[in-house]
């Protein structure tokens, strides 16, 4: 029998309410098996689902650290200790990510040769797979062998997940030019071109990440986050503003009426609701990371993705890619 998909259900601000809902609907159109771990008291409802009970829950506005160390009865914990314990294929949540990240880490532990997990997040090209762009945001300062670990990951992860043969990878500088970038990334790229196994191209600008000309970009995690926040935000007031012309007057709505059946598909193409979450490379399991305020679409598609990476051996892959005496 596969593996369950151990779903934090105390996890995001729209908590349980959307995140049960979600996981109704991953079991029903998508036929996935997933348990809630939880206090059944706060849960409700279940809708049906096993429920895993646990008696704490660790909120967004906890200390991650100390939460987890606390906490160790706490739903987000108690998921990323079914992954340890091999009764989940991989743990999914949309609450606090440090407590998150801390939690997969403390309990799943990390891979051998990792120096530190990052956080691979898609962004959307429309018409071809996703770019996977990695820190973003595990790590907010990075060394140039991090950053070179990352690029040994999340190109694994691409070839894993979408199925690039080759995946081209770029590091994101404030221009093209080797001399262009943080000092760290200056020295990365030198040790990028060095590299056998990565199809490194060099530098990309933040003008080059909606559409990429490339599959994987790497930046350390704060820049990647600033960077992720940016993009959303402005897909956000894009969106909003073409609505609010379209519903300017009866000539604009008319207009509207006929863009809509065009326009609606790539609005799901560039919605973070699409691809559900972001996996925590390097670790010794599945950790998906889904956006504070998911509502049950990112929630289904959160666990899709779980279950895809499990099914493709994703972290089995990423344990032959990165060997200990390649550390630093």
């Amino acid at each position: 029998m596969t593996l369950p998909i151990a779903l934090d259900a105390m996890g995001g601000d729209l908590a349980p309410g959307e995140i049960v809902t979600g996981a109704r609907r991953a079991v029903d159109e998508l036929g996935l098996h997933v348990v809630l771990v939880g206090p059944p008291e706060l849960i409700g409802d279940p809708q049906g689902l096993e429920v895993v009970p646990c008696t704490e829950v660790i909120a967004m506005d906890d200390d991650p650290g100390a939460s987890v160390r606390k906490k160790k009865d706490s739903s987000l914990v108690r998921s990323a200790e079914l992954v340890r314990d091999g009764q989940a294929s991989a743990m999914v949540s949309a609450g606090n990510t440090g407590a998150t990240m801390a939690s997969a880490l403390f309990r799943m532990g990390r891979l051998p040769g990792v120096v530190r997990p990052c956080i691979a997040t898609p962004l959307p090209n429309p018409g071809r797979a996703p770019t996977v762009m990695a820190d973003a945001g595990a790590n907010t300062e990075c060394t140039p062998e991090m950053l070179v670990q990352f690029a040994q990951m999340a190109s694994a992860f691409s070839k894993t997940r979408y199925g690039i043969e080759r995946p081209s990878v770029a590091l994101l500088a404030n221009g093209e030019e080797p001399t262009k970038g943080s000092p760290a990334g200056k020295e990365a790229f030198k040790l990028l071109t060095a590299l056998d196994g990565i199809n490194f191209v060099g530098n990309v600008e933040g003008r080059d990440l909606i559409p990429s000309p490339v599959d994987v970009v790497i930046t350390d995690g704060f820049t990647g986050n600033v960077a992720l926040k940016t993009l959303e935000g402005s897909l956000k007031f894009i969106l909003k503003m073409l609505l609010e012309v379209i519903a300017t007057n009866e000539d604009t709505r008319a207009a509207g009426d006929v863009l809509f059946p065009h326009l609606l598909p790539l609005a799901g193409q560039l919605s973070p609701d699409t691809y559900g979450g972001a996996m925590l490379l390097g670790l010794d399991g599945i950790c998906i990371i889904s956006h504070g305020s998911s509502n049950a679409t990112a929630i289904m598609n959160a666990l899709k993705q779980g279950a895809e990476l499990a099914d493709a051996g994703v972290v089995d892959t990423l344990r032959t890619t990165i060997r200990p005496d390649q550390t630093a």
